[in-house]
């Protein structure tokens, strides 16, 4: 049963490559991650969804599919649909700095975190992270996390943002948990019943709201839109309308270390029988993987990891194996067609291509 339930999540994740438009409407949600190593997140788990992708192309094509940058379960990027489910953040009262920036954003009909230094010079304020950034900075970003302003796309990685030009509509909340945790089970599931409990607590929703949320998914499992299986004492779910048919799989695949399929460090130990863990924050010493070191999926099995460099334009791919390292032609087939797809997506696009 494990192995059908391992097979279920490479299928329904790794669906049949299409638009951009399509494979963000049909994910709900693409997680955000600012290291390139060789590339974003974002676009590394978009390439293996989205069909002739480049790095780039989610940003190049952000303001034309209306899409939202903010944050779901992690930072990332959604659609309109996902984006007006997510909670109302508390408002606290603004500092007379926020006001003024907000009332400046107001004033344009973009604004570049640059444009406010005519207003207010460059300086400097304590960051989340312990390091100095610009005060207005800080000021869009909080304004941006408590919906007084969009994103309203990036430029050479740097957001601009806009003033919030709609509210999110006033569902019922039974209505809005219904959908929040369907669309959290579609994009990680089949994961277990602890896992999307967590999960759901990563959303912006606390106390009585949270405890509501989570008792929703006995609700789901009665009425047949979440299917079920106990595996080894854990019961995982999954969206019973994403079912999909188990097809051949003789493929390679680098992962994302935020690749829906790995996101879930529990589910990845349990379906494929080893801990990944992502170091690019742990010191090198003590790294035993890598500094950026992504999965590597082999029909359906992740059996190690890959560590990719791009270097004035030549990519370097070292693989490194939890497990025996296949002997089949037929892999190293595939291995070198899976550098060949990742240095394709590396290549920046020449000319516009439809979404």
């Amino acid at each position: 049963m494990l192995k059908d339930l391992r097979r279920q999540a490479i299928a329904a994740s790794l669906f049949q490559p299409g638009t951009l438009r399509q494979a963000i409407e049909r994910m709900g949600f693409v997680q955000a991650d600012p290291i390139r190593a060789p590339a974003r997140a974002q676009d590394l788990i978009l390439r293996h969804r989205v069909k002739d992708y480049r790095v780039g192309d989610l940003e190049r094509h952000y303001h034309r599919l209306g899409l939202e940058e903010d944050r779901f379960y992690a930072h990332g990027f959604m659609p309109q649909s996902t984006w007006r489910l997510l909670p109302s953040r508390a408002k606290r009262r603004l500092t007379t700095l926020e006001k003024r920036v907000l009332e400046i954003a107001a004033t344009h009909e973009r604004i570049h975190p640059s444009d406010l230094e005519v207003y207010f010079g460059r300086k400097r304020a304590v960051n989340g992270w312990g390091g100095l950034s610009k005060a207005t900075t800080r000021a869009l970003h909080f304004l941006h996390h408590h919906g007084f302003l969009r994103v309203a796309g990036r430029e050479a990685g740097i957001r601009v943002y806009e003033a919030t030009p709609q509210t999110r509509d006033p569902l019922e909340p039974s209505e809005r948990f219904r959908q929040l945790i369907l669309i959290v089970a579609s994009i990680l599931g089949p994961l277990s019943d602890r896992s999307l409990r967590a999960t759901l607590g990563f959303l912006t929703i606390r106390g009585q709201a949270l405890k509501s949320l989570r008792s929703a998914i006995p609700t789901l499992i009665e009425s047949g839109e979440l299917a079920h299986a106990t595996v080894d004492g854990e019961r995982y779910l999954w969206r019973a309308d994403r079912i999909v048919p188990n097809r051949p799989n003789e493929t390679v695949r680098f992962l994302s270390p935020f690749d829906p399929l790995v996101w879930d460090r529990r589910r990845f130990e349990a379906f494929w029988g080893w801990q990944y863990r992502f170091e690019a924050y742990v010191p090198a010493p003590k790294r035993k993987l890598g500094y950026y070191a992504m999965p590597l999926l082999w029909r359906d099995d992740i059996i190690g990891w890959v560590n990719a460099s791009n270097q004035a334009g030549k990519l370097t791919v070292e693989p490194g194996f939890m497990k025996a390292k296949p002997r089949e032609s037929a892999f190293r087939q595939e291995f070198k067609a899976e550098v060949a797809r990742l240095h394709a997506s590396l290549q920046k696009r020449t000319s516009a291509r439809s979404s």
